[in-house]
C-alpha cells in the first residue's frame, strides 16, 4: 500500500510539481488541502487518520490531532519554527518532528535591517509624499547615533547584531539563555534587563521563538517603557506581541512605529486597525524570502520526511 503524505507548506505547494518524481520514486501518494497560511485543527481532523507523513507549514498539530493520527510517522516542518506542533504529544505518540534549523537566518536578519533603515531614513514616508506631488525634506536619523536592542539573541538575533555593528550602532541585548562571551566581545554587546533595553533602545528587534516565556512578551507595560521616538520590529512570531496593546500604543503615538512581518492571526484580518496605521509597516509573513534558502529547505524537508517514514514508529 502506498503511504500518503499531506503536503500543506505554503512555500512548498507552488513548486510541488517540480518534486513529483521524488514522491513517485518512493511510492508516496500526495494529499493536499487549500491553504491560506495554515491549516487549523478542525480541517486536519478530517483527514489526518489517513496520513503517514506530513510536509507542513504552521498547521495546528494539537494533541487532539496527533491522537487521531493513527498512521502518522513523521511531521517534516518546512522551515524552522515548530511551535504550532504539540511536541510533547508527538514524542509520547512516537511521531517524529523534524525541521531545518538556522534555515532563514540571513534573509530574516536582512529584513530586520530593512525595517530599521526604512524608519531611520524615512524612505517610505518620502516616497509616499513624492507620489502625492510633494517635495518635503523629512528629517531622518543616523544609525551610527542610534541604539539597537535585541530581545532574543539566538541565531537570527546574533545575525541582526553583527549586521547592525557594521552601521556603527550601539548594541544592547537580552535573552533568558546565556549569551556566549565570545559573541558579546565580538560585536561589543551590552547585556541588560528587558526593562533597561526597552527604555534605552531606539529600535527594538524581537527575535525570540514562541514559548510560554515569550507569549505577549511585549504588552501595554512594555510599550509604556519605550521611548516615544522608538520603533519595535517583529519578525519572530505574532503572539510575541499583544496586538491590541500595540494598536493602542501606535494610535496614541506612545511609540514612533512598528515593523511587522508576523501577527497573532494570519493572514492579518482585513479589518485589523494595523492595516490603516501610517506608522506601521506591514509584510505578509515573508521575511524568510530568499530563493536559495527556500531551495535548501525544500530538499531538506523531503529528506527529513523520507527518513521519518523509513523509521520504525
Amino acid at each position: 500500500m502506498r503511504q500518503k503524505v499531506l503536503v500543506s507548506a505554503p512555500y512548498f505547494l507552488p513548486v510541488l510539481d517540480n518534486y513529483r518524481s521524488f514522491f513517485e520514486e518512493h511510492n508516496l501518494e500526495i494529499v493536499t488541502l487549500p491553504v491560506a497560511e495554515r491549516i487549523e485543527e478542525q480541517e486536519l481532523l478530517k483527514i489526518i487518520d489517513q496520513i503517514d507523513g506530513v510536509i507542513c507549514g504552521d498547521d495546528r498539530f494539537t494533541r487532539r490531532v496527533l491522537e487521531a493520527a493513527k498512521r502518522l510517522k513523521v511531521i517534516s516542518k518546512w522551515g524552522t519554527g515548530i511551535d504550532s506542533i504539540d511536541q510533547e504529544a508527538a514524542k509520547s505518540l512516537g511521531i517524529r518532528v523534524c525541521n531545518t534549523p538556522n534555515a532563514f537566518t540571513q534573509p530574516v536578519s536582512d529584513s530586520v535591517l530593512s525595517y530599521i533603515l526604512a524608519f531611520a531614513r524615512r524612505t517610505h514616508e518620502m516616497a509616499e509624499d513624492m507620489r502625492k506631488g510633494g517635495w518635503e525634506k523629512i528629517p531622518g536619523v543616523s544609525l551610527g547615533q542610534s541604539t539597537l536592542g535585541v530581545l532574543g539573541v539566538g541565531n537570527i538575533g546574533k545575525a541582526v547584531l553583527r549586521k547592525a555593528k557594521g552601521f556603527g550602532m550601539r548594541l544592547i541585548g537580552n535573552d533568558i539563555k546565556p549569551i556566549p562571551e565570545a559573541f558579546v566581545k565580538e560585536v561589543g554587546l551590552t547585556l541588560c534587563s528587558k526593562e533597561e533595553l526597552l527604555r534605552s533602545a531606539d529600535f527594538v528587534s524581537l527575535n525570540t521563538d514562541l514559548n510560554p516565556t515569550s507569549f505577549h512578551l511585549m504588552g501595554e507595560r512594555e510599550f509604556g517603557l519605550m521611548k516615544q521616538s522608538a520603533y519595535v520590529i517583529n519578525t519572530s512570531r505574532g503572539p510575541v506581541i499583544d496586538e491590541r496593546a500595540l494598536e493602542k500604543a501606535l494610535q496614541a503615538r506612545k511609540i514612533a512605529g512598528a515593523g511587522l512581518d508576523v501577527y497573532e492571526h494570519e493572514p492579518l484580518p482585513l479589518d485589523s486597525p494595523l492595516r490603516k496605521l501610517p506608522n506601521c509597516l506591514l509584510a505578509p509573513h515573508n521575511s524568510n524570502s530568499c530563493a536559495a534558502a527556500w531551495s535548501k529547505v525544500h530538499e531538506n524537508t523531503m529528506k527529513n520526511l523520507l527518513e521519518g517514514l523509513k523509521a520504525v514508529k
